[in-house]
């Protein structure tokens, strides 16, 4: 499967933590590349980048100027586009639709979406029927998308893994040694 993510209307001055945790949670649930639309920033990229780089696996940041040609280009590539929206159908009464599908770009927002994007969509869909941030809405939909398996996927190539524990932070680096904390 093949996972993208469109995060709408990047606006450095507002947006620079929001957008680095779209990204970020994106990785984590196993997407393999994020476009951003709105304001380029290279701090942005410059931060994404690193946690890869740290952290492992395969994990892409790219600016563009036009969202929709990127959608119509992707549509046109066989890709499922999905909008995560309050306003779409529920999640659980469309996830088995669409879970056999092998190539998906999921559209999040920033400020106000265009109409056109509700268009293009091939599905609008609503998390809940509530108001809920797009870093939440996307983290729950790649969880439904995945069956939960980025919950224990190893990325590979990482210099630092977290070793679970119950009671501190540990981590090794580059698998040389381990550190343990303990707070």
């Amino acid at each position: 499967m093949r996972i993208e993510i469109l995060r709408l209307s990047h606006r450095i001055q507002r947006d620079p933590r929001l957008s680095t945790h779209v990204s970020l949670t994106a990785r984590a649930f196993l997407a393999s590349k994020l476009f951003y639309s709105g304001n380029k920033d290279s701090s942005l990229e410059n931060s994404v980048n690193k946690v890869t780089e740290q952290f492992g696996g395969i994990f892409e940041i790219e600016y563009i100027k036009d969202p929709i040609k990127l959608i119509r280009k992707k549509k046109k590539d066989d890709y499922l586009i999905a909008h995560l929206t309050v306003y779409g159908l529920k999640l659980n009464s469309i996830i088995k639709r669409i879970k056999d599908h092998e190539k998906f770009l999921i559209i999040v927002g920033g400020e106000k979406v265009q109409p056109e994007i509700f268009q293009l969509a091939d599905f609008n869909i609503s998390i809940t029927s509530q108001p809920i941030s797009e870093v939440s809405a996307l983290a729950v939909f790649l969880h439904e998308l995945n069956d939960g398996k980025e919950l224990d996927f190893d990325f590979k190539d990482s210099k630092i893994k977290i070793i679970p524990n119950a009671k501190g932070k540990q981590i090794e680096k580059e698998y040389l040694y381990t550190k343990t904390f303990i707070f």
